[in-house]
């Protein structure tokens, strides 16, 4: 930032995502989540400063050199549905030549026909009309730029899948359809890894001792700078993940989904992550969550009462500025429960706050739609 002073956009982030799994990452616009997923990459600013450990079986993103991401990790072992496609898809190019690119680099796929094919197939699997994929980006709509750019995600079948913002632009049938891909993605590959397992054993291979969980974890992690970018970015963390395996070990995908349609959360999440102002307030299983007993951070409770189908009542003030942060708990100023020991900092745990929600006071509130499909 001007003058040097630096701005922590992510702070204190632990978080796990399984083989099989389907972590959603909500929160109001500006507190953090895209700096988070974009840390993951590799893709922040260069006068970004990142500390701490984000684990892919024995793999550091967080330490990983611009070669390694570029070559190992990018597409093969990490998918990026990215928040402004239009930006992330070259304009001097075809639709249809950018995904017959990605799948000669990410698959086995040779031969002109073959790849035109397969280019068609992904384009398919995302919803793109076939019938568009002779045109440029800037012929697209946001929201077939939208379906064009999980296209190209999703051709490697990477282990790791993180979807920023993955239904922009995308009207209500749309949303439902991508969002059911993307669970597909992550259910097909936890049933590939099984297949894998039960084969390895009549073979008389060792047996599988299950899927470790792929630990995604940044400890006290602080992304310095504005996240919608232009300032000095620090992400600082420690920590520790447990092993997984990428495609060979056959242990299945798993995805990240940054989101602020809550409907699509709760039909595709098998836990829900809250961030505010930089920090992961709560992490609650996703059935919990949107049924019952229900969010227990008053924060949480905020988002889902603001919803139409709910309360309708929206949360009382506007977030605080990440370089001008309130003493104690971020969320203090806004919160109807807070008291004078909101001052002092949270405690940890899966729930960041003094006073949560206790289970027995939750009410069972009205669901946004069906957890699944």
């Amino acid at each position: 930032m001007p003058g040097g002073r630096g701005v922590a956009a992510v702070t204190d982030a632990h978080f796990d995502v399984a083989p099989g799994e389907c972590l959603a990452l909500i929160g109001e616009s500006g507190c953090g989540k895209s700096v988070l997923a974009s840390a993951l990459l590799g893709l922040l600013p260069g006068n970004a400063q990142v500390a701490g450990q984000a684990l892919l079986g024995d793999l550091d993103l967080l330490a990983a050199d611009e070669r390694t991401l570029a070559r190992t990790v990018r597409g093969r072992l990490v998918g990026l549905v990215p928040q402004s496609p239009a930006a992330h898809l070259t304009p001097v190019r075809t639709i249809r030549s950018q995904l017959e690119e990605t799948v000669a680099a990410l698959t086995p796929v040779r031969g002109r026909d073959a790849l035109r094919a397969a280019a068609e197939r992904a384009a398919e699997r995302a919803a793109f009309p076939v019938g568009h994929l002779d045109r440029y980006p800037h012929e697209l709509s946001g929201g077939l730029a939208q379906r064009a750019a999980t296209a190209l995600a999703l051709v490697g079948d990477a282990p790791l899948l993180l979807a920023d913002e993955p239904t922009t632009g995308l009207d209500r049938d749309l949303v439902d359809r991508t969002v059911d891909e993307l669970r597909r993605h992550v259910d097909e590959g936890a049933r590939g890894g099984e297949r894998a397992r039960r084969a390895e054993e009549t073979a008389g291979g060792e047996t599988a001792e299950g899927a470790e969980r792929a630990k995604v974890t940044e400890k006290g992690e602080e992304a310095e700078g504005a996240e919608r970018g232009g300032g000095a970015e620090t992400a600082e963390g420690a920590g520790g993940a447990e092993k997984a395996e990428g495609p060979a070990g056959s242990t299945g995908r798993a995805l990240l989904v940054i989101t602020h349609d809550l409907a699509a959360a709760e039909r595709i999440a098998d836990r829900v992550a809250v961030m505010y102002a930089g920090r992961i307030v709560e992490l609650a299983d996703a059935a919990a969550f949107f049924g019952t007993p229900g969010p227990r951070h008053p924060y949480s409770r905020g988002l889902l009462d603001a919803l139409p189908d709910r309360a309708f009542t929206p949360i009382p003030g506007m977030p605080p500025e990440l370089g001008d942060l309130p003493g104690g708990c971020a969320f203090a100023p806004r919160c109807a429960r807070a008291t004078e020991v909101c001052g002092t900092p949270p405690p940890g745990g899966a729930v960041a706050c003094h006073h949560p929600y206790a289970v027995e006071d939750v009410r069972d509130t009205t669901r946004v739609g069906d957890l699944r499909a």
